[in-house]
């Protein structure tokens, strides 16, 4: 398990194509901090497939959100890590304590291969009234404050959450708690399908660990130095070329 050294920033790599997947990766290499790599890609190309792109990449979030019993994502994690190596991966925080802990002890038999198991609490496309409507009458505040406290009990290593989730997560949870934040958009970047997002700068600002930008790179012009600009936005020193 290792920690991204002072780049907090990871690009998720949602291009199908292998080829051009492959490619970004190796570009972005010293430009970001880490690649995500989720559940379309994997279910596209496999274990093979991500080995392939992960290979001369940066540190690999693996986000297949594990959510099942607790048997059944034990050996999903332990197939993860022994098949990808992992630097940090996650699981839905909705599949309840046992199954959390299930995940936590399968990580740490994994002795110096250990990654980080971090908790997805609301996805970021969520709002008050799409919980509504799936039947979970707390507000999106609430209901994350909930999982993260589950999380934090449980032993996982982090949450992801929403950027306007993160004062008050960070009041609330340890110091070495991990808070992990996609829906970040540069300014004046589009908010796409995101509905709780906020800038690199801000984020960070608010007490965020890590930084999931995908779009906003993946579709630039020049993939490298948008992520540079970004880490250079949370920097007065730029990021060297």
């Amino acid at each position: 398990m290792t920690e991204p050294a002072g780049n907090p920033l990871i690009c998720a790599i949602d291009d199908l194509d292998l080829d051009r997947a492959t490619a970004l990766a190796g570009r972005l290499a010293g430009a970001v901090g880490g690649i995500k790599l989720g559940l379309a890609f994997h279910t596209a190309h496999g274990s093979e497939g991500v080995r392939r792109v992960a290979a001369g990449a940066p540190p690999l979030f693996l986000d297949l959100k594990f959510h099942d019993i607790p048997n059944t994502v034990a050996h999903a994690v332990r197939a993860a890590i022994r098949a990808l190596a992992p630097d940090m991966l996650t699981v839905h925080l909705a599949g309840g304590p046992a199954m959390l802990r299930a995940a936590v002890d399968e990580a740490a038999a994994a002795g110096e291969r250990r990654p980080l198991v971090v908790g997805v609490t609301v996805l970021t496309s969520l709002d008050d009234d799409d919980l509504a409507a799936v039947g979970v009458a707390a507000g999106v505040d609430d209901q994350v404050a909930r999982l993260t406290d589950l999380a934090v009990d449980c032993g996982l290593d982090g949450v992801v959450c929403s950027a306007r989730e993160l004062a008050a997560l960070r009041r609330r949870c340890p110091a070495d708690f991990r808070l992990i934040v996609p829906g970040i958009r540069p300014a004046g970047a589009e908010p796409g399908d995101q509905k709780r997002i906020m800038t690199p700068a801000a984020a960070i600002a608010a007490g965020a660990d890590r930084l999931v930008v995908g779009r906003p790179i993946t579709t630039a012009g020049d993939p490298v130095a948008a992520a540079r600009a970004i880490v250079d936005s949370l920097d007065p020193t730029p990021v060297p070329v």
